[in-house]
């Protein structure tokens, strides 16, 4: 009812922190259990509370329910007061059903996916467990005694690669993103990632070998937000006089609607359209600096790194167009944060999924993993406990594949990203150099005797927290965070107040954020300040604990100053900490550390050596560590002394110099093939001297190469005639307009029109005539390509028997893109796209393993088996018996990753075929190769597409591309295999409103030509 929904917030609130608060010993209570009973007993009106207190109050905390009760008693109404509670009665009994049924179902998923994933890294490890031939001659003439370190081959970054000309890509989508006046925290998308990559892009742009750094981002251009975010570029650093680098730079894509502010959870539909407007940046950037720097070759990017979900996805995509290695950064994980609010209980599957849209950032996650070189993390913790939730990374196998790779044996197809430790680099720019001095001369001025006669100006937050002591001239334990139970501070509190030699010798300072009013916070928040003041009462610390209301984010460098003059020492307790940002910024200021040894402060103090670590759950063992740092003064001036001497471990320099070093280590292992951009100022080639074109890039390779390097020039003389030829006796017909480069737009047919058997039905081929039909008015201003889950042979025979001449088409996109043709060079197929895409591909041994994977259980075996008409190289294809089910793309995909395959799979001819392809094979990745390669405009392609499709549909719709759905050309698709009904929805893949997007009403001429109009074409 309307008028209990208050209750509600109550009540979830029980549910929320009641087993927090349980584990809180000596948190006192203004009435225990049975109080409560008496007062019910009292009021023989209210059965249903009787209920409420006897069966559900044992699952939550009762200080809380007090709470609640009061307010509910606070009703004079006698009846009002009866409804309401029977109805809070009613809903805390339905919250802690649905509470323990979420929890059943999620424990039940967890067992299942586990045994799932345990299953399929078994069975790749036992692949990999044996002996290839050439290691097992190897292990019979000289065994190996012992395996050199894996990383050995990695040579660290210096000042002798100034004469390396790097450009690098960085992508941070969502959030404000600026150089100057960052405003953090103005929402939950601008927070400490964006500080982190602007300022890594500053640090990278001021390595030596490096030209340019490009942070991309979203383009905001709206009210609602400073007109900046919406300025193309921004200068980030410029470069020294001299120096011949460009600097770096923020670079604004446009992306999503241009007059909105889109927060991350809803960006993912207009990700494709992110990537084609980067990628034709990065193309024209890679133009120029060639230009520049490299006489006119163009200069691709280093690497392209993402930072989180949704900027790994496009780094993904990005990689895949160019053949640029890629790196990614998490920086929080969707697993993880769906596991944690799972076991909150509040929320179901469905609800997390709508309202974080957690499927599809998983999804994006995954793909990143697929298409990464290298991972980089803050600590070790968060590669075993984070990223070994994923299907795509197992900590074990990863290591037996490096190891493999190290040898020189083969994967078998396999492939794992490797994950590094790369601590965030920080800038230590504000310490001043009197903070490593020894000295107290500040402190004295305002805890001296006599203060009018040091008149030295202090920093106001000292005199703040100094009014607090009864001695301020005792060592500080400074304490700083979020008021927030995983920061166990009350824990803290505790070993302070039991352990009477700690407290004669030191004051405690707690900074726990800002507040005006307890009762105004958070539900957490509050809890955790009203258990820190109850025990300070407890324990009597008044005069001895510091717990300020408010603080400045630019004052905290400052209560740091203050704790190093007192000699005392910082403390992170926290039950898990995934770095320790806090513990960084403290020993720069020379403060001896005592840290959680749970996560991140393990590496941290490994690299410092500055200080103790302690069990977060053992207050004895925290009192110990405190009272050894503060009582020992040789111990506190030793670990300052480490601490001071190796923190630059953590700077930006020192960052960059890693990050560099391991980006060089992991390209050694990815191919070298690079794009040829066609010149946009080229003329339009004659049909007579295309293969010349050819010709020339080839010499190099096929003709004899004298000592210096040259051509032989009768080889030359030779390989010119026989062209010359060759061309002569060609019976094509002449086309001198024709050059792809020079196309004023290209229509791609994409129409999966396909019979319920699978068959291609009569559709396609008048679809073909009508749309061509539309171009004759202007002959060669407009390409076609045909792109299709078909493959070449079938493809040909179509076009055959419709009469329809394959050379009017520039290209054909075959078996789901993973070939491409040219008509215009006799059906040839395109090698560097071949090996564009062969990047990672396990050819023989996934075939096995797809039979094996994508049958549900209890199926026939035959009811799937390989079509070997079709078969090429790059393309794998299984038939699939009608009536045979089989497993989604969606849920084969993640079986795949487990057994460390990465493969895209498509299925077409209307779900009775399914083609296993190249992960960086797709139809909509081959037309943005096309546009790299011809110099196309992606805005300049129009895809002709039916209402449903492949399962690669969805692909063909987004982007900057236009795109037309002929209406009822297309009866039977497969999208029934494309997605589970617990994954992601159609609408994170495609907006819901999209100019870009066109219905015709219907595939006849005049219904395309209007459809054209709508989209300016007239």
């Amino acid at each position: 009812m309307a008028r209990n929904e208050w209750i509600n917030g109550y009540l979830e609130a029980i549910l929320d922190l009641g087993a927090n608060l349980k584990t809180q010993n000596g948190v006192d209570t203004k009435m225990k259990l049975e109080k409560l009973q008496d007062n019910v007993k009292r009021d023989k009106h209210f059965s249903p509370t009787n209920y409420f207190v006897e069966e559900v109050v044992n699952s939550v905390d009762e200080s809380d329910l007090h709470r609640t009760w009061i307010k509910v008693i606070a009703t004079r109404n006698t009846l009002e007061r009866s409804n309401r509670l029977e109805n809070m009665c009613w809903r805390i009994w339905h919250l802690t059903r649905k509470k323990k049924q979420i929890a059943v179902d999620d424990a039940q998923r967890l067992a299942k996916r586990r045994i799932e994933r345990e299953k399929g890294r078994h069975e790749a490890a036992e692949d990999l467990s044996e002996l290839s031939e050439g290691e097992k001659e190897k292990d019979e003439s000289q065994p190996v005694s012992k395996i050199s370190r894996i990383n050995s081959e990695m040579v660290m970054w210096s000042d002798e690669s100034k004469s390396r000309q790097l450009y690098i890509v960085l992508i941070s989508i969502h959030g404000l993103v600026r150089g100057e006046n960052m405003e953090l925290g103005r929402d939950s998308d601008t927070g400490g990632q964006v500080k982190y990559v602007v300022e890594l892009a500053r640090a990278l742009a001021d390595m030596e070998g490096v030209i340019r750094v490009d942070l991309l981002t979203r383009q905001i251009a709206c009210p609602d937000v400073d007109y900046g975010y919406g300025e193309p570029i921004e200068m980030l650093s410029s470069p020294p006089e001299g120096s011949g680098n460009c600097g770096a730079y923020i670079v604004r894509i446009p992306c999503g609607p241009r007059d909105k502010y889109v927060f991350k959870e809803s960006l993912w539909p207009y990700i494709p359209e992110f990537v084609d407007g980067a990628l034709s940046h990065i193309v024209n950037m890679a133009r120029a600096l060639g230009e520049q720097f490299d006489g006119g070759k163009p200069m691709w990017p280093y690497v392209i790194h993402g930072h989180y979900a949704d900027a790994g996805e496009v780094a993904a995509r990005l990689s895949g167009s160019l053949n640029v290695p890629m790196v990614l950064t998490g920086h929080s994980l969707g697993r993880n944060k769906f596991e944690q609010l799972l076991k909150q209980g509040r929320l179901s599957k469905e609800d997390i999924n709508s309202t974080y849209k957690i499927m599809r950032r998983i999804e994006g996650e995954e793909l990143a993993l697929d298409a990464a070189e290298m991972v980089v993390t803050s600590t070790r913790q968060e590669i075993e406990e984070q990223w070994g939730l994923y299907d795509g990374f197992d900590v074990k196998l990863e290591r037996k594949l490096r190891v493999r790779k190290r040898r020189g044996v083969s994967c078998l197809g396999r492939h794992m990203p490797r994950m590094v430790v790369i601590p965030p680099g920080m800038d230590f720019s504000y310490v001043k150099t009197e903070d490593s001095i020894e000295g107290d001369g500040d402190l004295e001025s305002i805890i001296g005797r006599d203060k009018a006669l040091n008149k030295r100006a202090v920093p106001p937050i000292w005199t703040e927290i100094m009014r607090f002591f009864t001695n301020p001239h005792k060592p500080m334990i400074l304490a700083l965070s979020r008021p927030d139970p995983k920061k166990n501070v009350t824990t803290l509190l505790k070993a302070f107040g039991e352990c009477q030699a700690l407290r004669k010798l030191a004051n405690l300072t707690l900074i726990l954020g800002n507040r005006d009013d307890i009762e105004d916070m958070s539900s957490s928040s509050s809890v955790v300040l009203t258990t820190v003041l109850k025990l300070i009462d407890r324990y009597d610390l008044y005069g001895q604990v510091a717990y300020p209301k408010h603080h400045k984010q630019i004052e905290v460098p400052d209560i740091y100053r203050l704790a190093a003059k007192t000699k005392g020492v910082f403390i992170n307790p926290a039950l898990v900490e995934p770095f320790g940002l806090t513990i960084i910024e403290a020993s720069a200021y020379g403060l001896p550390v005592v840290a959680t040894k749970n996560g991140g402060p393990v590496d941290i103090l490994k690299a410092l050596n500055n200080g103790l670590l302690v069990d977060p759950h053992d207050q004895k063992a925290i009192e110990e560590a405190l009272l050894k740092l503060v009582a020992d003064k040789n111990l506190w001036i030793e670990c300052r002394k480490h601490g001071l001497k190796n923190i630059h471990c953590f700077s930006w320099p020192e960052h960059c110099r890693s990050y560099l070093s391991h980006l060089e280590h992991c390209r050694n292992r990815h191919p070298t093939t690079r794009h040829k951009i066609v010149p946009t100022n080229e003329e339009p080639m004659s049909e007579s001297l295309r293969d010349v074109e050819d010709l020339s890039l080839r010499f190099s390779i096929d003709g004899d190469i004298k000592a210096n390097g040259d051509v032989d020039p009768a080889t030359r003389q030779k390989e010119l005639i026989e062209t010359f030829t060759k061309m002569s006796t060609t019976n094509r017909k002449s086309n001198t307009s024709y050059s792809p480069g020079r196309r004023q737009a290209l229509y791609i047919i994409a129409v999966d029109s396909y019979d319920t058997n699978g068959n291609p039905t009569e559709m396609l081929p008048v679809i073909i005539k009508n749309v061509m039909e539309i171009a004759v008015a202007n002959p060669g201003e407009i390409g076609f390509i045909l792109s299709t889950g078909l493959s070449l042979q079938e493809t040909k025979e179509l076009l055959n028997k419709c009469q329809v001449n394959v050379d009017k088409f520039d290209a054909l996109v075959c078996s789901s893109g993973s070939e491409l043709y040219y008509p215009w060079r006799d059906l040839t197929v395109d090698e560097d796209y071949d090996n564009h895409t062969e990047y990672r591909w396990p050819q023989e041994n996934v075939r096995s393993t797809i039979m094996r994977i994508a049958r549900l259980e209890n199926e026939d075996d035959d009811n799937m088996v390989e079509e070997t008409k079709t078969y090429n190289s790059h393309c794998y294809t299984y038939i699939i018996k009608p009536g045979a089910k089989t497993r989604r793309v969606d849920d084969l995909r993640q079986r795949l990753r487990m057994y460390s395959f990465r493969c895209n799979t498509v299925f077409t001819h209307a779900a009775n075929r399914l083609n296993v392809i190249p992960l960086f094979a797709s139809r909509a990745q081959a037309l943005r190769y096309l546009s790299i390669r011809w110099g196309m405009d992606l805005s300049k392609m129009f895809v002709f597409v039916g209402e449903k499709g492949d399962t690669d549909y969805e692909d063909l719709l987004v982007g900057l591309h236009k795109t037309v759905i002929l209406k009822d050309s297309v009866e039977y698709g497969s999208e029934k295999l494309l997605r589970s009904v617990e994954s992601f929805k159609k609408e994170d893949m495609v907006p819901v409103e999209n100019t870009n997007i066109v219905v015709s009403n219907g595939y006849e001429v005049h219904d395309i030509t209007a459809a054209l109009k709508t989209l300016g074409i007239n």
